[in-house]
């Protein structure tokens, strides 16, 4: 069963709703869960937050978690996850945020790196995904990674 349809059945069965906050997906896993009918029933929304800014005003990151850790990275996307859920009112939520590429990347954050969190209630798990496979094929990963991580969290 394709990742999108597990997602949507496991959130219908537990009466759960969905939001996003993508950065370097950007749209595409709101676009993947609309993708499948009835996901009205559990998906509320998603806010692609490219900018700072948007992290900011719109999701409530503070500035000093992206001035000391960087958009990219762990702390920026549990807020961002938390930042989803609280306002678009939804029982989880997934953030990502990455260097898809090609270019933009860094030692410490080579091109590929991608921060995933899954906000499920009271609790946040996160993974970091590594490995450059060019810019669709980080975004696509990452998309998989991403409802992957959901699926475990809400199971």
């Amino acid at each position: 069963m394709q990742m999108e349809k597990r997602v949507g059945e496991l959130l219908k069965e537990k009466k759960m709703s969905l939001s996003t906050a993508e950065s370097c997906t950007g749209g595409s896993i709101a676009a993947l869960i609309t993708s499948v009918p009835g996901s009205s029933e559990y998906f509320n929304g998603g806010i692609v937050a490219y900018s700072n800014e948007v992290k900011m005003n719109l999701l409530h990151v503070s500035p000093e978690t992206l001035e000391k850790y960087g958009a990219v990275s762990r702390e920026t996307v549990i807020e961002m996850a938390r930042g989803a859920m609280k306002a678009l009112k939804t029982d989880c939520a997934i953030a990502t945020s990455g260097i898809a590429g090609p270019g933009g990347g860094s030692i410490e954050k080579p091109v590929g790196t991608v921060w995933i969190a899954v906000a499920y209630k009271n609790e946040i798990a996160t993974f970091r995904q590594e490995g450059d496979e060019g810019r669709a094929g980080n975004v696509q990963k990452a998309v998989q990674n991403a409802l992957k991580l959901l699926c475990e969290c809400v199971k």
